[in-house]
């Protein structure tokens, strides 16, 4: 797992406008892996963005160890080269089986905002599929984001019977909250799990809703599963509809609708519908709502509620923990062995190697008067001998590469390459 690597921040140490300057928009995203991989010397590369965070996984060339990439990654998502020190303290960085245990956590809602939201294993899948597409994934990232995603079903099965909360939840319970009752049309901008989630809930609710989007075909298909209307962005901005409450969660880069679009959504009435923006960057610009008299609620105020119930939720989700736990054990001798098989290999030849030159060596001496069945008895036992006597060292570098570190198999190779170079057989005799 030596040459896995992830660099990202996400809302547990930085704030939503923080993780907004290092967020990709979502159609640039083919474009710049390709660069980041060039910039990270890497073999492998994948860029997850959601609402709350913004990392990058990767595999070195040639199974290298991951070093330190915070600096590359710094300056391919903002543009320019940080100043001494402010990568390291703006970026968090994993490495080896932390950044496989990270991802196993970020896959099972462990390491979300809402703990033990189900939706980021929907946008890790989508990540990956956009990282096959841009072809900068290969087997060692497909197996860990399998390894991932089978966690998260996993966990789905030993939390069936309790439904997993997400930010999507708070955000539906909040506009109920506003509706208070009444038969106000609620607006959900953006196809994404989130505002799939809210349009879940807020249909079993009998909410009236309203689907917009870019795409209006996303749009239809949404709006088809909760009996609802749906509306092009374009016509959406061009002439609003009245509203209660409006989710936002649109990809991009910049605000998605205006001042002078919130103003006429506004209207002429004493109270303009709130605004739920699940954007980073925000898709409603705080300041522009606020001009406009609207009531919005972002990312880091769902985040501030959510937080509060981060404890009762991980104590829930304590067997969760230790499933994981107990899949990076086994992934760990699975993937130590694989990769030290060829070696072992090499070492088992040697074995018999010395064994059966021992045996030539012997019988063409001290036992040259041996008949032919008892020159193939001595041969076999020979290679007997080898393959048993092979086995405890094997066994225990198998234990090494599990349990030890990289430099404590290698220092055993190379001990035995010093050793076979200065000749530790015994010579032939004339």
């Amino acid at each position: 797992m030596h040459q896995i690597g992830v660099v990202g921040l996400s809302y547990r140490h930085a704030g939503v406008e923080q993780v907004a300057r290092f967020a990709v928009p979502r159609a640039e995203i083919a474009a710049r892996l390709p660069e980041l991989r060039a910039r990270l010397h890497a073999a492998e590369i994948l860029y997850v963005g959601t609402c709350n965070r913004v990392e990058v996984l990767y595999a070195t060339v040639d199974g290298s160890p991951a070093g330190d990439a915070r600096g590359d990654v710094f300056r391919v998502l903002t543009g320019r080269d940080s100043q001494p020190g402010e990568a390291a303290r703006t970026l968090r960085a994993w490495t080896g089986e932390a950044a496989v245990e990270h991802l196993f956590l970020l896959a099972c809602g462990l390491d979300s905002a809402q703990t033990g939201e189900q939706e980021i294993a929907s946008q890790l899948r989508d990540a990956w599929e956009e990282s096959r597409a841009a072809r900068t994934c290969g087997p060692i990232l497909d197996r860990l984001i399998g390894e991932a995603l089978g966690m998260a079903r996993r966990v789905r099965r030993m939390t069936a019977r309790v439904r997993a909360p997400s930010l999507g939840d708070l955000a539906a319970e909040r506009v109920l909250r506003h509706l208070a009752g009444t038969a106000g049309t609620t607006a959900l901008l953006g196809v994404s799990p989130m505002t799939r989630r809210c349009a879940a809930l807020l249909h079993r609710a009998r909410a009236p809703l309203l689907i917009v989007n870019r795409t209006l075909a996303s749009a239809r298909e949404l709006a088809e599963s909760v009996s609802a209307t749906a509306l092009p962005l374009d016509e959406f901005r061009a002439a609003p509809p009245p509203l209660s409450a409006l989710v936002l969660a649109a990809g991009g880069g910049a605000p998605v609708l205006e001042r002078e679009v919130l103003e006429r959504l506004r209207g002429s009435g004493a109270e303009g519908p709130l605004l739920i923006d699940f954007g980073v960057p925000p898709n409603v610009d705080p300041e522009a709502a606020r001009r406009a008299g609207l009531n919005r609620v972002g990312m880091s105020d769902l985040i501030e509620v959510a937080q509060g119930q981060r404890l009762a939720q991980l104590l829930r989700l304590a067997p969760v923990r230790a499933a994981i736990d107990e899949r990076l054990a086994h992934l760990r001798a699975e993937l130590a062995t694989r990769a030290l098989g060829p070696r072992l290999q090499d070492l088992r030849v040697r074995f018999e190697e010395i064994a059966a030159e021992e045996v030539a060596r012997a019988l063409r001496h001290e036992l040259r008067t041996l008949d032919e069945h008892q020159r193939a008895q001595l041969e076999r036992l020979g290679s007997a001998v080898a393959h048993r006597l092979a086995h405890l060292p094997l066994a225990g570098l198998r234990a090494a590469a599990v349990h030890a570190s990289a430099d404590v198999v290698d220092a055993f190779f190379d001990a035995a390459r010093s050793g076979r170079t200065h000749g530790d057989t015994v010579k032939d005799e004339s």
